[in-house]
C-alpha cells in the first residue's frame, strides 16, 4: 500500500452568488509592476463600481502585497498558487492594465472550468490592450475558452453591453467577420501571381528557411513559441542558439571594428542622443556594444546558413549587456555597415537580414516568407514586427500607433538612416542601456500578417494597410502618449476597424513589409498563394479580400 504525503493546501476560496473573482496579472519585473500599479488600481476601482451597479461584487483572488507595493501576480509560481486555492468553477476576470507575462496564469487557466474574461484598458502609456492580445493568442493556442473585452474608460456603451452579456451568459461573442478564409481551391492559386507565390512556397518547403533564435522564449509569450512540428511543416525550422554563445561571439569583435561600424552610421546622419551618465543616459560605449552584437549575429547567420535571426531581447541579456535594439534594426536593413566574417568576407552585402524581434515565431513565419518573396521579385525586402500599441482619432480617421519596442529597419523610417534618432532604452527595463532606432514610420502601402497555432496547425491572418506621416504636433503627442524612445508608425488597416482587430487578432504583434502601391495587389495574391502552399491556413482581413 502506498502512503502519499503532500504539502498541506490552502482552504479553497469560494464565491457567493453574484460574486466574481478578480485576477490582476502583470510583469515579471518589479520595477514595471510598481510603475504600473496606480493605473491598475484605478481600473480595478472602476470595474468594482460597474459590477456593484449591476448587482455583483468583486472578490480578489489574491491580496495586494504591501511589502512589494502592488497587487499584481508577478510569477508563474504565484499564479499557480492563486488558482490552486480558488473554486475551479468560479467566474474569473483577468484584469490587464499593463504588459503582462501570459505564462504566469495561462497554465492554470487551461485547467480552470469556470467562465474566463480577459478585460483590458485601452490606452498608450499603460497599454493593457497589448497584454490582453498576447494573453488571448496564448489561450487560443492552448485551446482555452475565454472572452475578451477592452475599453478606454470602462464606461462606454460597448463595454457595458459586453460585460452584461458575459455576466449573464458566461461568454461574450465578438464579431470577427472581417476575416475571410481562403481555401487551397481558391481561384487566386491559378492566377499568374498565385503561381509565382506557389513557386516561392515550394522553394522554401524544399530548401528550408532556417531561423536562428538566441533562446526561444520571451516575456511570457506562449503564443510566440510554436511546436517544432508547426515550424517544420511550413518549411521554417528553428536553429536553437544560446544567448551565452552570442556574448562569447560579441567579445571576439575588436574595438576598431566596433568603432568603424558606429562611425558608418554617424557619417550617414543618424543622431545619437548621448549623455554622460550611463546608468540613465545613452553613452557611446553602449552603442559600440550593440555594434558588436550586430556583427556577431551576422556571423552566426553565415555559420549556420540561416535566413533570419532573432534575439530574446528583454530577459537574460538585459543583465549582461546593452539592449539588442540597434543591432536588430540595423541588421534588418539592406543599407548596412559591411559586416565581415572571420576571414574578412562581407556577409549578405546589400541584402536585408530578417530580424525576429523578441524571438516571436508567429512573426518569424510571415517575415521570412515575405523576405523570400520580395527578394525573388526584386523588391525592397525589409520586414519588421510591430506592437499593436495604441491608436486614436485624428481629424475623423482612426490611426493605429504601431510601435515595436526599440528598432525597425531604417528603410521603414521617414528619412532612412538620416531620419533616425538614437535614445537610451528606459532604465526601468534595461539597466545596461543601449540605443533605440527611433523616428516616424514613412508613408506608404504595406502588407501585414501574423501567424498563430492551434495544436500544431499554423494559421495566418493577412491584410493590407497604409502608413501615414502625421503632422509633427500630432506625431509628438502620440510619442509622448506611448514610448517616446521607440519608432512609431501611424497606420490605417484597410477595412479593419479598431474593434475588429481587438476582437480577432491572436497576438500583440503584427509583421509588415512596405510594397509599392502599383504592385500591392499582385504581391498580396502571391503571398496568399505562398502561404497556402506552405501548409498554412489563411484568413484575409478586411478590404484585402476584395483584391482576390
Amino acid at each position: 500500500m502506498l502512503t502519499v504525503n503532500l504539502p498541506a493546501q490552502k482552504p479553497q476560496l469560494a464565491v457567493a452568488d453574484k460574486e466574481i473573482l478578480l485576477v490582476a496579472n502583470a510583469d515579471l519585473r518589479e520595477s514595471a509592476n510598481l510603475t504600473c500599479w496606480p493605473t491598475g488600481q484605478k481600473f480595478e476601482t472602476k470595474l468594482q463600481s460597474v459590477l456593484e451597479k449591476s448587482g455583483y461584487r468583486v472578490k480578489r483572488a489574491h491580496q495586494v502585497n504591501a511589502e512589494r507595493g502592488h497587487g499584481f501576480i508577478s510569477s508563474q509560481r504565484e499564479g499557480a498558487d492563486v488558482f490552486a486555492s480558488i473554486d475551479p468553477e468560479a467566474p474569473v476576470i483577468v484584469l490587464i492594465t499593463a504588459w503582462q507575462y501570459s505564462h504566469h496564469v495561462a497554465s492554470s487557466l487551461v485547467h480552470h472550468k469556470g467562465p474566463v474574461l480577459l478585460l483590458a484598458n485601452f490606452e498608450g502609456t499603460y497599454p493593457g490592450l497589448v497584454g490582453m492580445l498576447c494573453m488571448a493568442g496564448t489561450l487560443t493556442s492552448l485551446g482555452v475558452n475565454y472572452s475578451r473585452i477592452w475599453s478606454e474608460t470602462f464606461d462606454d456603451e460597448k463595454f457595458h453591453t459586453d460585460l452584461s452579456t458575459w455576466l449573464r451568459d458566461g461568454y461574450v461573442h465578438q464579431r470577427i467577420d472581417y476575416l475571410h478564409d481562403v481555401k487551397a481551391s481558391h481561384p487566386v492559386m491559378a492566377t499568374p501571381e498565385g503561381q509565382a507565390g506557389r513557386q516561392v512556397g515550394e522553394y522554401i518547403l524544399k530548401n528550408k528557411a532556417i531561423v536562428g533564435l538566441f533562446d526561444s522564449y520571451c516575456m511570457g509569450m506562449i503564443n510566440g513559441v510554436f511546436p517544432q512540428k508547426s515550424m517544420i511543416d511550413v518549411g521554417i525550422p528553428v536553429e536553437s542558439l544560446s544567448q551565452s554563445a552570442l556574448l562569447v561571439e560579441m567579445a571576439k569583435v575588436p574595438a576598431e571594428l566596433r568603432e568603424a561600424c558606429l562611425r558608418w552610421y554617424e557619417d550617414r546622419g543618424m543622431k545619437f542622443n548621448y549623455g554622460t551618465d550611463g546608468s540613465q543616459e545613452l553613452v557611446r560605449e553602449q552603442v559600440l556594444e550593440q555594434c558588436a552584437m550586430m556583427i556577431a549575429m551576422a556571423r552566426f547567420m553565415k555559420r549556420f546558413g540561416l535566413t533570419g535571426v532573432g534575439v530574446q531581447y528583454q530577459q537574460g541579456l538585459k543583465e549582461c549587456c546593452a539592449a539588442s535594439d540597434f543591432a536588430e534594426g540595423a541588421i534588418g536593413n539592406a543599407e548596412r555597415f559591411p559586416i565581415p566574417d572571420e576571414h574578412g568576407d562581407i556577409i549578405h552585402e546589400g541584402k536585408s537580414i530578417p530580424c525576429i524581434n523578441e524571438v516571436d515565431m508567429g512573426s518569424a513565419i510571415p517575415q521570412v516568407m515575405m523576405w523570400q518573396l520580395l527578394e525573388s521579385l526584386g523588391l525592397p525586402s525589409e520586414t519588421t514586427l510591430h506592437d499593436i500599441r495604441w491608436g486614436s482619432d485624428y481629424q475623423g480617421t482612426y490611426y493605429w500607433d504601431m510601435e515595436i519596442s526599440g528598432a525597425v529597419p531604417f528603410a521603414h523610417l521617414k528619412g532612412g538612416i538620416a531620419g533616425a534618432e538614437g535614445h537610451r532604452q528606459t532604465p526601468m527595463f534595461f539597466p545596461y542601456g543601449g540605443s533605440t532606432i527611433a523616428g516616424q514610420g514613412k508613408a506608404g502601402r504595406f502588407i501585414w500578417a501574423r501567424a498563430h497555432y492551434v495544436g500544431t496547425d499554423v494559421y495566418m491572418h493577412i491584410g493590407t494597410g497604409t502608413a501615414v506621416e502625421l503632422p509633427d504636433a500630432e506625431f509628438i503627442r502620440r510619442r509622448h502618449a506611448t514610448s517616446f524612445e521607440w519608432p512609431l508608425m501611424n497606420a490605417v488597416l484597410d477595412g479593419v476597424t479598431r474593434d475588429d482587430l481587438m476582437a480577432g487578432h491572436q497576438s500583440n504583434h503584427l509583421s509588415i513589409a512596405y510594397i509599392p502601391e502599383e504592385q500591392l495587389q499582385a504581391v498580396l495574391r502571391a503571398f496568399i498563394a505562398q502561404a497556402i502552399t506552405q501548409n498554412i491556413r489563411v484568413s484575409v482581413a478586411g478590404d484585402a479580400w476584395h483584391a482576390l
